[in-house]
């Protein structure tokens, strides 16, 4: 049956193209996960029960290439091992959905358009990321305009977001319910990424623009009027020596918060990387601005990185900045990284983070937060198969009690995980040179 569809596609695919496709290919990526969270994102409460579950992303990519045209249609489901019925008729977790579909027109002389649903990842994730750890990914609905060429990129991009079709009004519902996940539902945005390469140094350079629906007095009902939020830095890497890497980013960020509350935020990283032989060694420090009165005074001074991939900065317990922390004390991250080659095909990250907060948290609390532990094991079993098993640990200070809101947390805080990614190919065509 697999051979009959696959024969099928094949063929309506030759029929339509006629001839003139230059590649064709089908891609799997399915993973699954297993995870026990006994403190993932924010402190246990003494007394409650770990969580303990499997959620799978299962996506399937078609693909097609020629010359001067791409195209790349991404569909996938995100569930939960059991949540829906057996038996059911359909499936009602609504877990289905396009996660990218989108075409790409070269242009000619280094200069190519690309529109549609699209993953829009830039240097090292910290502002754009693809945020491939989250199970759904992270996609824009956007226009872009791009060039390449010896060693220059520049990428371009707008998009217009809206509920649906409307002839009277621009009215944009965010379905927001205040924190930090409103910052993701803008309503209309326009950015540029430039980035230049030469033989040991490269720097890019980003600015963006995002507005967002001003909402009525109770915070839920659109009207007139948009608040226009700045985001813009540069991302710098040096490679003065051989097995020695020196990242850098500074970002701020100005405009409006609202109509009535400004904003004015920083992020600033330095991170230092030498791997002499098989292991590789890295030190680095992360701040993050904070707000001492949550806007009270008519400005926020907390930086939010709008779209980044958060989850690989600050710590994997994404106690910081994955859905939450917006608007507070900020965060300063220092940290030290080690991986060590533990096999042909195996590796082992040790890595730990000593967090404060940026700006004072109260007369009678230390700024430390507390400590976190992270060890990832990664293992390829086959060429398009990887198995990685992590364990991570908090060491939460009573300041970090205070900040989460968790009067008597558990004495334990950890997170554990094990996940396998398939990815394989299964389906590549090229036509037959013509004689």
């Amino acid at each position: 049956m697999k051979k009959k569809l696959t024969f099928t596609l094949l063929v309506v695919l030759l029929a339509i193209f006629q001839g003139k496709a230059q590649e064709l290919s089908i891609d799997a990526d399915v993973r699954p996960r297993l995870e026990y969270s006994n403190g993932f994102g924010n402190l246990l409460p003494d007394g409650t029960d770990a969580g303990l579950f499997v959620q799978q992303r299962s996506r399937l990519k078609f693909g097609y290439k020629e010359e001067k045209f791409s195209t790349l249609l991404s569909f996938q489901d995100v569930s939960v091992w059991g949540d829906t019925p057996q038996i059911a008729a359909g499936d009602g977790n609504n877990s289905f959905s396009i996660a990218q579909a989108w075409i790409d027109f070269k242009l000619g002389s280094g200069w190519s358009t690309k529109l549609g649903r699209q993953a829009l990842s830039y240097d090292d994730q910290r502002i754009f990321g693809g945020l491939d750890w989250a199970m759904q990914g992270r996609f824009h609905d956007a226009a872009l305009v791009k060039y390449a060429k010896e060693g220059f990129k520049l990428d371009v991009g707008v998009a217009f977001n809206q509920n649906g079709t409307s002839r009277q009004t621009t009215l944009f519902n965010p379905n927001n319910d205040g924190n930090a996940r409103a910052v993701f539902d803008y309503k209309g945005m326009i950015f540029a990424w430039l980035h230049k390469d030469w033989e040991k140094f490269s720097a890019s350079l980003l600015v963006a623009n995002n507005s967002y629906q001003t909402l009525g007095d109770d915070g839920q009902t659109p009207v007139d009027g948009n608040a226009n939020r700045q985001t813009f830095g540069t991302h710098l890497v040096a490679k003065p020596a051989k097995g020695l890497s020196i990242n850098a980013n500074i970002y701020a960020q100005t405009g409006e918060f609202t109509e009535t509350v400004d904003l004015s935020a920083y992020n600033a990283m330095l991170e230092v990387n030498y791997k002499p032989g098989k292991t590789l060694f890295g030190l680095g420090f992360e701040t993050l601005s904070g707000d001492e009165d949550g806007g009270a005074d008519g400005k926020i001074e907390s930086f939010f990185p709008i779209f980044g991939t958060n989850h690989k900065f600050n710590g994997y317990m994404d106690y910081f900045y994955v859905g939450n922390h917006a608007n507070n004390v900020g965060l300063n991250d220092f940290y030290a990284k080690t991986i060590i080659k533990t096999g042909e095909k195996s590796s082992l990250l040790i890595k730990g983070h000593y967090f404060s907060s940026a700006v004072d948290i109260g007369e009678d609390l230390d700024n430390g937060l507390g400590t976190e532990i992270d060890l990832v094991y990664t293992q390829k079993l086959l060429p398009f198969a990887t198995l990685k098993i992590g364990y991570s640990h908090m060491f939460a200070s009573e300041s970090m009690e205070v900040l989460k809101g968790v009067d008597d947390p558990a004495s334990m805080q950890n997170w554990g995980w094990a996940m396998l990614v398939v990815k394989p190919n299964l389906l590549k065509w090229r036509p037959a040179p013509k004689e």
